[in-house]
């Protein structure tokens, strides 16, 4: 049992120009003050199934400013820690008009900063990026950190999470090694988050998260037979009801703006309690996250905002899927409705967040779209029981493998591009995570804004030493080639226009940074890596380096390289 009031946090999360929240978890039911500037703001916590959690919100601020803060929790100060070696943790607010920094990553395990746990998993490039930050206050810091999925693995346990769960059940019955109920999800968000570095930095960088697979189960919503075969278990209903409760509680809460959160039902008893005794939301989240499963056109955990004169979407890809093969989709049509109306030109840069690649490498991108039409009965009753093996055995279950939903979304970024919505941006650039690689790719246009995708995967969880050699082949010319032809003996139309890389793929663990410059749309990657011996004290390499400049009146534009070639530690 901790011996302090504070369990998890602080986690700055949502933050403007003029108002901040602050997310933490408590030991116990308490009132939380963040004090800030010579000024305080309190919250209660709300309980879910013995865990005790708060937000505060934070209002009142200047444009553009930095400002200490700390926490106290019954009156007793719990933030910073009295021995902190980093320096304060503080709340800065947007300054009108600013350019967007943004860095982002996706796949992150929480296994030891020790040198066994780097020589399985690599080092942690967030926790590099954050001792960078402790130590050079002059290092431009982010206005946001995005976290694109698999920020935990309810499927792939650690040691030290399997040893929590066999302290609790028979870890031989069924889920075994997985998660089974909110208790253990509690667990894993605290071993992913409690690191002394990473924790100030989540304290320091606003936060915003979205889910992927590996935060439920690998293969989530991959289709309706995935979905039936889950539901045929003793154990998946308990999996999907803690997974999406804790997801609301540790992650989508702090995505929320005042003004969502206001017309967020669950937060609106949350507001509305006046009681004495805590709030206890268990039976109400639980209910919710039942319904969001069951009827996915109910809730919204996608979200959108403007930072200047760019515009960032985070867009849901997991669990808004449609999965009845008369109208299978990665995006259902009320969230693709919702999608289509803030796709809009009048933005220098127009960024569309999806924790899965919407540009797979070519090849890949012809592999999966096969793989769907045969799935789906195009090769007959056999075939589609095969395709269906190998869908969830290769895990082809991305944006190629829903056509619908890819086309649309095409159709939708190139009427952006082409100037049809309004002064067209400069670039339409996807970011993504997932797949345990990094690249950057290109559709091949002559006019309007520039088609982007931007990977960056994973920050601490390398691919195997043979999958990268499969995903290396299929970022090549004659597997593109190949798959192409099944794609087309399949009756897969072609796609709606070409792309190409530009750089990648490699391999590192990496974080990702992408700015709006005077020179264009700057992306950089940044890896860990352990100098002098010490485990614990990894330094930052940049990894590549590339910067896409606008397109100009007779020319395609130009992506300039720069920094160290891209290479793998392999």
């Amino acid at each position: 049992m901790t011996t302090t009031p504070l369990v998890l946090g602080p986690m700055l999360r949502y933050v403007d120009a003029v108002s901040a929240s602050v997310w933490v978890e408590t030991r116990d039911a308490a009132s939380v003050v963040v004090d800030a500037g010579n000024r305080s703001w309190t919250a209660r916590t709300f309980a879910v199934h013995g865990h005790h959690y708060a937000l505060v919100h934070v209002d009142g601020l200047h444009p553009g400013t930095a400002t200490p803060y700390t926490v106290c929790i019954d009156g007793a100060a719990v933030w910073p820690a009295a021995d902190s070696v980093y320096p304060a943790s503080v709340i800065t607010t947007l300054t009108p008009g600013a350019p967007l920094r943004l860095s982002f990553g996706s796949c992150r395990t929480s296994v030891p900063h020790d040198r066994a746990g780097n020589r399985t998993h690599g080092v942690d490039a967030l926790r590099a990026f954050a001792l960078q930050m402790a130590d050079d206050d002059g290092l431009s810091w982010p206005q946001l950190m995005l976290f694109l999925g698999d920020q935990v693995y309810a499927d792939l346990t650690s040691a030290a999470m399997q040893d929590f769960i066999r302290a609790r059940r028979d870890i031989k019955a069924p889920p075994g090694e997985e998660l089974a109920d909110f208790e253990e999800y509690a667990q894993l968000y605290n071993l992913a988050w409690s690191d002394e570095a990473n924790r100030w930095l989540l304290s320091t960088v606003p936060i915003a998260m979205i889910f992927d697979d590996h935060d439920v189960r690998d293969d989530w919503n991959s289709s309706l037979s995935w979905k039936r075969e889950m539901e045929a278990t003793t154990w998946w209903h308990g999996r999907i009801v803690a997974g999406l409760a804790s997801y609301w509680v540790y992650q989508h809460l702090g995505n929320l703006s005042p003004a969502e959160r206001a017309a967020d039902e669950v937060w609106q008893a949350i507001a509305a309690h006046d009681g004495a005794e805590e709030l206890d939301l268990s039976a109400m989240l639980d209910g919710f996250a039942e319904r969001c499963d069951r009827e996915p056109t109910t809730y919204r955990w996608s979200y959108c905002r403007d930072f200047g004169e760019d515009r960032l979407i985070v867009l849901d890809s997991r669990a808004a899927r449609e999965l009845d093969p008369r109208r299978r989709a990665l995006v259902n049509e009320e969230e693709t409705a919702w999608f289509d109306e803030r796709m809009q030109g009048g933005f220098r840069h127009l960024v569309v967040a999806t924790s899965l690649p919407f540009l797979l490498p070519p090849g890949l991108h012809h592999l999966e779209a096969w793989n769907e039409a045969i799935s789906e009965g195009a090769w007959g009753r056999l075939a589609a029981r095969v395709g269906e093996r190998l869908r969830q055995a290769l895990d082809l279950e991305h944006w190629a493998a829903f056509q619908r939903s890819f086309r649309r979304v095409a159709d939708i970024s190139t009427a952006v591009a082409d100037g049809n919505r309004g002064a067209a941006p400069q670039t339409v650039t996807f970011i993504s995570g997932d797949v345990h690689y990094s690249y950057v790719s290109e559709v091949e246009r002559t006019s309007g804004s520039r088609i982007i995708q931007a990977v960056c995967s994973p920050i601490r969880n390398p691919l195997p030493i043979l999958l990268r050699s499969f995903s290396a082949v299929l970022s090549y010319g004659v597997s593109t080639r190949l798959s192409a032809l099944l794609s087309r003996s399949a009756r897969v139309p072609p796609p709606p226009f070409r792309w190409s890389g530009i750089t990648g793929p490699w391999f590192d663990n990496c974080l990702a940074t992408l700015s709006d410059t005077p020179d264009g749309l700057r992306l950089t990657w940044v890896s860990g890596v352990v100098d002098g011996g010490d485990p614990l004290h990894p330094t930052v390499t940049e990894r590549a380096a590339i910067t896409v400049a606008p397109r100009t009146s007779g020319s395609g534009g130009a992506a300039t390289e720069n920094g160290p070639e891209p290479r793998s530690e392999a």
